[in-house]
């Protein structure tokens, strides 16, 4: 039941990624571009994504389970940190730069451009190389 929920919740997430245009980084571009041809129409998307994602939050804050009834596993932290604003740069770097993040980059496989793949690679080495550091730096704290 559980997979096919995921698989449900998954698919809603890609339709809502192709009817906003997500999913075209010339569109996500074009949104980044303030002082060219600037496209506003991907902050209503995220201002929708927000409301939704804070009423959402608010009510799973208030839960010990899930609707699932697997115990609830939301962040604790409210740190800003150095690491927290680094990978934020990085993703707003890679955003900018691809016009993709992982999201809609994993949807877009299925187009088969190179491009993508070759995004999509670099991705998950970058997931790598952050889990091995974050394991390095775990072992060295104890």
């Amino acid at each position: 039941m559980q997979i096919l929920i995921a698989l449900i919740a998954g698919l809603v997430f890609g339709l809502g990624l192709i009817l906003s245009g997500m999913g075209n980084p010339a569109k996500v571009q074009n949104f980044l571009d303030v002082f060219g041809h600037w496209d506003p129409s991907l902050g209503l998307v995220m201002g929708g994504a927000i409301a939704v994602g804070l009423v959402a939050f608010t009510w799973a804050k208030k839960r010990h389970t899930s609707l699932l009834g697997e115990s609830m596993q939301l962040p604790t932290s409210a740190v800003i940190d150095r690491k927290l604003l680094t990978g934020a740069a990085m993703f707003g770097v890679g955003w900018g730069l691809a016009g993709f993040c992982p999201g809609p980059a994993v949807m877009n496989l299925a187009t088969g451009h190179s491009e993508v793949w070759l995004f999509v690679a670099a991705m998950v080495v970058g997931m790598l190389a952050q889990h091995a550091a974050a394991r390095r730096e775990e072992l060295q704290v104890k």
